[in-house]
């Protein structure tokens, strides 16, 4: 997968399971107070850890934050699209 084509793959995961309480690109405000920005993930997680967050499944986040889980292809996507909007 190109890096563009997988960045954009990740832009799409993201805002389809995430943007309902998390802030998914540079510019927005997340909804829900307790769901940390995409783009500043990086302070508080390293961002190779969130790999394996996503390969076992996010239980933990904000209080009602639904379990997520990600194949493979899926996580490299979603780390692409995270890394091309670091603050």
């Amino acid at each position: 997968m190109a890096e563009d084509a997988q960045v954009a793959y990740g832009r799409a995961l993201v805002e389809a399971n995430c943007s309902r309480c998390h802030a998914v690109t540079r510019t927005d405000v997340s909804k829900h107070p307790e769901a940390p920005a995409f783009h500043t993930l990086w302070e508080r997680y390293p961002i190779d850890a969130l790999e394996e967050a996503f390969a076992e499944g996010i239980y933990v986040g904000h209080p009602d934050m639904p379990e997520f889980v990600a194949d493979p292809d899926q996580i490299a996507a979603i780390i692409a699209y995270i890394e091309s909007i670091q603050d």
